[in-house]
């Protein structure tokens, strides 16, 4: 009866183990004995199904790996990664931001994938955006420099779309996509668009409508301003062309009416306006394009209206694949990054499903010449990354809270209840105050 006992205890104690360490980075191999790589990412509904198509491509070429797809919503994302790491169990292959980087790689969260991507022939940096690369490269001390420790998923332009549909309606002269609008110009194209159709005496059909959060950039900006100096150490959100962007930003609700207020984007948010095709001009990004293909209008895409620089501006967003430290499959979870990143096969679906840019710069050029599908103007993208385009501020630092704070508080100023000028001047100390405690934190985490 002893022995028996001790026998039955002794293998409940080793299931209790084995499914521990399942959960953990470290996983064994599936049932069937092939290699197990878990892969977790989010996006839309389109981006899932592209993505779940091209891993199980990637299975038929690597017969003895099994991928199990994680997939998460976008708003969720960042939550369960952090988690992850929390409880040890990072998943093998999975997305992380370029804000992350030098966190992820200060505590042994990501693998150095420098040799299974300078060493692997099907693998050609010179033909992949060299801004995406760098994008997660880090020597230690910066990044932008030294190994690689993700392959860009993709670079996001976020570009500006305009209805031709409506504009043409209105009589209203198409833009030139060589020749952004000034600001005042803007304005008086958005006023002219902006009617109340149905004669209830609100207007039905707006100008535009921009997230503050993710439009603001390309105004700041082109007005000459940032959110941070050179050294990426001080906040200068307090500079007057800051301010003067961000007034003609709120301005545009509250003096010119050419986007919805507060309540009337409670009615029907600007998405929902673009989508139905009341709104002129709305910011569009690379993974739009699967969504705005059903669009019962015609669109396509300008540069955003430019301020004192007289030169546009906006972001190019981007995620990167990387590898867990701890996985038990480095070469092959290398394989399955380089696969959805940088190979012609995979990166052919995902540009065929219309979620994303190409990578492969040979790809772009034949994507962006191609007027057959929309938007027409897909050059406009390319443009972005070539010339114009700057990474989000939180990038360079080493993490966000700063930059957070910044529209945490914004609102009184949307609304037209606070002026721009005294606005910066009451969060520039506040926000310079998280940012002297993210340096700390950066300097603490290299020791």
């Amino acid at each position: 009866m002893f022995t028996k006992k001790f026998w039955v205890t002794s293998m409940l104690l080793m299931l209790v183990s084995a499914l521990v360490l399942a959960g953990c980075g470290g996983n064994s191999g599936s049932s069937s004995g092939k290699k197990e790589l878990t892969f977790m990412f989010r996006g839309g509904t389109d981006e899932q199904k592209a993505y779940q198509a091209v891993v199980k491509k990637f299975e038929e070429k690597h017969p003895d790996v099994k991928v199990k797809i994680i997939v998460t919503a976008a708003d969720q994302y960042a939550t369960k990664i952090r988690a992850a790491i929390t409880g040890n169990s990072m998943p093998d292959v999975f997305y992380f931001g370029p804000g992350d980087l030098k966190a992820y790689v200060n505590s042994n969260v990501l693998m150095n994938l420098t040799p299974y991507v300078e060493n692997n022939k099907d693998v050609d940096l010179k033909n992949i955006w060299k801004y995406g690369v760098d994008l997660y490269r880090y020597d230690g001390q910066m990044a932008g420099k030294g190994d690689i420790y993700g392959m860009p998923k993709d670079l996001g332009p976020f570009a500006l779309g305009y209805n031709k549909t409506l504009l043409e309606k209105a009589g209203i002269p198409l833009p030139d996509p060589k020749k952004p609008y000034t600001w005042e110009e803007f304005v008086k194209v958005n006023q002219q668009v902006t009617k109340d159709t149905n004669g209830d005496g609100k207007p039905d059909v707006f100008g535009t409508g921009f997230n503050v959060q993710w439009a603001l950039q390309a105004f700041v900006w082109s007005n000459g301003a940032d959110w941070l100096d050179a050294s990426k150490t001080k906040v200068t959100i307090d500079d007057p062309k800051f301010a003067e962007a961000l007034q003609f930003f709120a301005d545009m609700q509250n003096k010119y009416k050419i986007t919805p207020s507060i309540e009337e984007a409670q009615t029907l948010d600007t998405y929902q306006r673009w989508m139905k095709g009341e709104m002129a001009f709305f910011p569009v990004g690379p993974w739009d394009m699967s969504t705005f293909e059903k669009l019962p209008f015609d669109y396509d895409l300008i540069p955003y209206p430019v301020g004192s620089t007289g030169k546009p501006a906006t972001w190019i967003g981007s995620l990167g694949i990387g590898v867990s430290a701890k996985t038990k499959y480095p070469k092959e979870a290398a394989e399955l990054v380089n696969y959805l990143t940088a190979s012609k096969e995979g990166m052919q679906q995902l540009v065929d499903a219309k979620v994303q840019i190409p990578n492969l710069l040979d790809m772009a050029k034949t994507w962006a010449s191609d007027k057959s599908t929309k938007p027409a103007n897909k050059q406009e993208f390319i443009n972005i990354i070539d010339d114009y385009g700057r990474a989000l501020p939180a990038n360079y630092t080493y993490n966000s809270e700063w930059y957070d704070l910044f529209f945490t508080d914004i609102q009184p100023v949307l609304d037209g209840k606070m002026t721009a000028a005294d606005y910066v001047k009451q969060q520039q100390p506040k926000m310079q105050k998280l940012l002297d405690k993210a340096v700390e934190q950066e300097n603490r985490s290299k020791k």
